[in-house]
């Protein structure tokens, strides 16, 4: 059955007593709080060590001779580390994530190697492919080889090697436990070597989809990681405390440091041991319409037809010398931009975009659906005050209003796509239902406007394919 996913009650649904009530106890997360925590909490701890090498060198009696802080790009991929371990190690430890029905794997099925060679070999020859055409794409695009994403190109061809050596012993390993080890991959790699053979389409769609996610956001994050750390680490702490915005920088940009370091976690952990696999990819053109223009090269903001800060400036000339107000300002962005590094947060090793990767209610998504979005669009309009320009006049400055009313359009319209996706899965109805019922947000929403959106009932949506 094919059906449209809208927010409003499915056609079966009796009118008169509309869908069932919903229960107060908000449903389950597929993450826990302390994934994130221990993830930042061995960031944080990587960046101190890292900011005070050369003291902790000295302390320790090692000859530092005249270098400072660990703050290059080879610093940078090792916090990555410091804040991606003890995340899978509390996954699999506390949170036992591997044992979860939803990774498709049995512990306890232990298929003889031979039984299941075949199946590995046409898998390695679909992921390989896969890898291979990623790679092309690279290589052909010459965005990927100037600025920052030279560095990632040069950190991908160093690890290459050891990727396809792993993937075959990684495997061989995971095959002999899957309960279906026939998935999207191996359909593409049985196209490629048994022409002519049946083959699921839908699922290698779905191979390619999510494999087109990760190869084009792991080169993005890879590449802002080294500037956005070293940032942080070789500022001298004289600069932040010279007065409240160069404070209130510093603690955004802590912030951000924290939201791309778990993001760029996520998109490299996409490992079905860690229930962390990608369930499905995004199947609607208009959802990665929306997500694509705003990261580069597509970007229509930061120089773009949608650049809303032409003639502007930051809130830190506005309100130079008005320190009491600069430092009210100040908080408001902190704590906005905290509950947009506080949404990255719960998703652990699980951020993405343009996927299903498990359903989160937890932390911010207690009191809306959409909490990184709405923190991150009230951040601008409050930081980059688009009603005041240096140049051009009232005109101007109408321009930006309407340029960054647009831009927050966008950010609607990706949580619009984004909740027609998730929708197929009935986790997402439950939690979307028991939100629009009891979560603070839409709650204040429906008190302001009075009008309440009716809660749905739907069924999976065949079209996407099976949520694992």
């Amino acid at each position: 059955m094919n059906q449209t996913l809208d927010l409003a009650p499915s056609a079966g649904s009796d009118a008169a007593s509309g869908p069932a009530p919903v229960s107060p106890v908000r449903p389950r997360s597929a993450v826990s709080a302390g994934v994130g925590i221990v993830g930042l909490l061995g960031l944080v701890s990587y960046l101190l060590i890292a900011r005070h090498a050369p003291q902790i060198a000295a302390f320790l009696g090692i000859d530092w001779g005249n270098r400072g802080p660990m703050d290059g790009p080879n610093s940078a991929i090792a916090s990555v580390f410091a804040c991606g371990v003890p995340m899978v190690l509390w996954s699999i430890l506390v949170d036992k994530v591997h044992r979860n029905p939803s990774t498709g794997i049995d512990w306890s099925l232990r298929r003889p190697w031979r039984e299941t060679i075949d199946i590995s070999l046409t898998k390695l020859a679909g992921l390989w492919a896969t890898w291979a055409l990623i790679a092309l794409t690279y290589a052909t695009m010459r965005y990927y080889w100037e600025g920052n994403y030279a560095f990632s190109m040069d950190l991908l061809e160093r690890v290459a090697p050891w990727l396809l050596l792993i993937s075959v012993a990684y495997m061989l390993w995971l095959d002999r436990r899957m309960i279906e080890p026939r998935d999207g991959c191996w359909q593409f790699g049985r196209w490629l070597i048994s022409p002519g053979q049946p083959v699921d389409a839908r699922a290698i769609w779905h191979h390619l989809r999510a494999w087109t996610v990760k190869g084009f956001f792991t080169a993005f994050m890879l590449s802002i990681v080294p500037g956005n750390f070293s940032s942080l680490v070789a500022v001298p702490m004289s600069d932040v405390l010279a007065n409240p915005f160069m404070v209130g920088l510093w603690t955004i940009n802590l912030l951000y440091l924290v939201d791309v370091h778990i993001a760029t976690v996520g998109y490299i952990l996409t490992l079905r041991p860690l229930d962390s696999h990608i369930r499905t990819a995004n199947p609607y053109g208009m959802a990665w319409v929306a997500a694509l223009i705003c990261y580069p090269p597509f970007i229509l903001m930061n120089g773009g037809p949608l650049d809303y800060q032409v003639g502007g400036s930051d809130w830190g000339y506005w309100l130079q010398g008005h320190d009491n107000l600069m430092i009210v300002w100040g908080v408001v962005l902190v704590g906005l931009i905290s509950i947009y590094a506080w949404a990255t947060m719960a998703f652990g090793i699980r951020f993405s975009n343009l996927t299903h990767r498990g359903i989160l209610t937890h932390g911010p998504y207690k009191f809306t659906r959409h909490p990184a979005y709405i923190s991150k669009n009230l951040s601008w309009w409050i930081g980059s005050m688009p009603f005041l320009v240096t140049t051009g006049g009232w005109i101007e400055a109408a321009r930006n209003v309407i340029l960054l009313g647009l831009v927050s359009g966008v950010y609607y319209w990706r949580a619009r796509t984004e909740e027609k996706h998730l929708l197929a899965d009935p986790a997402y109805q439950a939690y979307w239902n028991w939100a629009q019922e009891h979560a603070f947000v839409p709650r204040l929403f429906t008190k302001l406007t009075g009008r309440k959106r009716p809660l749905i009932r739907l069924e999976p949506d065949e079209r996407i394919g099976p949520v694992a």
